[in-house]
């Protein structure tokens, strides 16, 4: 692709950046930086920011030629990184790096992207298109964005206040998410020989579908009982026992217990298609749960509501105990 063509698509996509401005954004559309105010009445205001990708789940994209469901789970990856620390999100950049990339599929993308912005009430402030022949074959391209947030510092989670008999609330997953599909694309096309359009009764649906299926943002369902939580972890790359662990103090170890929640088909298919063992499971996937919320007891009945309410199934799934680490009962 030109860089004649490539100043064109741009063009085409400012309509879905423009369509994600919010009262907190600032400077004009296309500068070289993007401008954001704080919102007001926050005490002690810190900024909160992650940067993050999608993995190998875009080669199933590609083979889809399904390229906005891919957008939106960027931006939502991302959002649940921050959530985890009580940060309101009010800012996104996007990186797209590419060779030769319909403009078809770069609009796609940005389109997801301004949806995944415009449901949480973030400005997609800017970003980058790379055209990169040398380093990508022709149609491939490689996504990634970083999400700015902020939260007061008093409200901010750390992990420091969870404590022995805390509850873990787990929140359900949309199914894959983002992670895990390297294995995922060796066993159900390399190993199975499926196709995207093939219905499979194990899976719960056609293929295309369940691995394309959007990285859900808990947003909606955790912001209302923020101030009752001690912690939260997302559920991505390393599963539940290497992101839980992250969130938890000296001397507390959390107990989770295995059957306490509803696992989506997709995960007994690629267990037993793939012959993979219960810990590998564990490691490479969320399991069905794709947050963990930490909340006293006395609030749990809340947290539950609220994600009730957002249309999140929710489970109690262990418990905080004294130890250290993360452990299956």
């Amino acid at each position: 692709m030109d860089l004649d063509a490539l100043d064109g698509i741009k063009q085409q996509i400012a309509a879905s950046v423009q369509s994600t401005r919010t009262a907190l954004a600032l400077g004009r559309l296309g500068a070289f930086g993007g401008m954001t105010r704080l919102p007001p009445g926050l005490a002690d205001p810190v900024l909160v920011l992650s940067t993050d990708g999608v993995g190998t789940k875009l080669l199933v994209a590609l083979r889809a030629g399904r390229h906005d469901t891919v957008g939106e789970d960027l931006v939502n990856h991302c959002v649940n990184d921050i959530l985890v620390h009580g940060a309101r999100p009010i800012g996104f950049l996007d990186y797209i790096a590419g060779s030769h990339v319909p403009a078809a599929t770069l609009t796609a993308l940005v389109a997801g992207i301004a949806r995944g912005c415009r449901a949480h009430e973030m400005t997609l402030l800017g970003g980058e298109t790379a055209e990169l022949p040398d380093l990508y074959q022709p149609g491939h391209y490689d996504l990634a964005g970083t999400i700015v947030g902020v939260v007061s510092e008093g409200q901010a989670l750390h992990g420091d206040r969870v404590r022995v008999g805390d509850l873990l609330v787990g929140y359900a997953s949309s199914g894959l998410h983002t992670n895990g599909y390297a294995l995922v694309r060796r066993i159900v096309f390399d190993e199975q020989r499926l196709g995207l359009e093939d219905e499979v009764d194990e899976l719960g649906g056609r293929v295309g579908d369940v691995l394309l299926a959007v990285h859900r943002s808990y947003w909606q369902a955790m912001a209302p009982v923020l101030d009752r939580l001690h912690a939260a972890a997302h559920i991505t790359g390393g599963g539940i026992p290497g992101n839980l662990v992250r969130v938890l103090p000296a001397g507390c170890s959390a107990v989770v217990r295995r059957g306490a929640w509803t696992v989506p088909a997709v995960f007994e298919f690629l267990r037993r298609r793939g012959r993979i063992s219960d810990q590998e499971m564990a490691r490479v996937f969320n399991l069905g749960i794709g947050m963990i919320a930490i909340a006293p007891p006395e609030a749990v009945e809340a947290v539950q509501a609220a994600a009730g309410r957002a249309g999140v199934a929710t489970w109690v799934i262990g418990e905080i105990q004294s130890g250290q680490g993360v452990e299956f009962a």
